[in-house]
């Protein structure tokens, strides 16, 4: 906790390279202050690398258990929750459009990669399905501009929207460190200070993300063999941009400003 009463995460730097260069080392136990809210506390070992170890706030470690629950759900084609959901996702994407069944051609429409989605969800699970709805109810106009690649010279050979979306969410998981007990990357630590400020932190990252990614897509000139790379892309501008002084909120990601309601 800092003088004006705000939070902060505790960084544990363990050293295994004690004795090595000339620079300043911190005698083991103490707290460094490193930017952004976030202290390291150092101490040392013996061996050869240095390992971060993550000290969160109660209020970021409930946050992130609320958030790890919802990751561990699997998408289930048996639960009428995620049919509805499912079916929701559909009514948002194709307003006035009759969906004729929850196995159908017409998903691949949507840039699914058969007639039944819930063979895609299983990388990213119903968070994913949660994901894609929330970008669709809360951020409508960039949902269709996307769903319907309406900005820029487009590929002869486009990306799938929707498996996009999946990958966007598989992505996000798998460098915010959130399938782990603590975070291991500064960047982690980061995202769940946002996230104790924004419990919707993840699902407007996920915009932002695919906002990015199709930004990333059309300033590569990018066509379909080179989605992976275009992920990469994306994935290095966010890491960036959660690196940025004055990033203190979800709102401040410079990325943010690419999505319209």
């Amino acid at each position: 906790m800092d003088g004006k009463g705000g939070s902060f995460v505790a960084v544990r730097r363990i050293s295994q390279t004690a004795g090595r260069g000339h620079g300043y080392h911190p005698p083991p136990g103490s707290t460094v202050w490193i930017g952004k809210g976030i202290s390291c506390v150092c101490a040392q070992g013996i061996k050869s690398e240095a390992h971060l170890i993550f000290d969160l706030t109660s209020s970021q470690e409930q946050c992130l258990h609320r958030l790890q629950r919802r990751i561990a759900i699997v998408y289930d084609s048996s639960k009428k929750e995620h049919q509805e959901a499912l079916k929701a996702i559909w009514g948002a994407a194709y307003p006035g459009v009759e969906l004729l069944g929850l196995i159908s051609e017409q998903w691949k429409d949507m840039g699914w990669q058969g007639k039944d989605p819930s063979t895609d969800f299983r990388g990213g699970g119903f968070i994913s399905v949660e994901n894609m709805l929330f970008f669709a109810r809360n951020y409508p106009r960039s949902f269709q501009d996307l769903l319907q690649k309406q900005n820029g010279e487009r590929a002869l050979w486009e990306y799938p929207f929707a498996v996009a979306g999946v990958n966007i969410t598989f992505m996000l998981i798998q460098m915010l460190d959130l399938q782990l007990a603590r975070p291991r990357s500064f960047i982690a630590a980061v995202f769940l200070k946002l996230l104790s400020e924004n419990d919707q932190a993840f699902d407007i990252m996920y915009c932002i993300a695919f906002m990015l990614m199709d930004q990333q897509w059309l300033t590569m000139h990018a066509s379909y063999m080179d989605f992976n790379m275009v992920m990469k892309s994306t994935r290095r501008r966010l890491e960036q941009e959660l690196l940025i002084k004055s990033v203190s909120r979800i709102e401040d990601l410079p990325s943010y400003r690419l999505l319209a309601r």
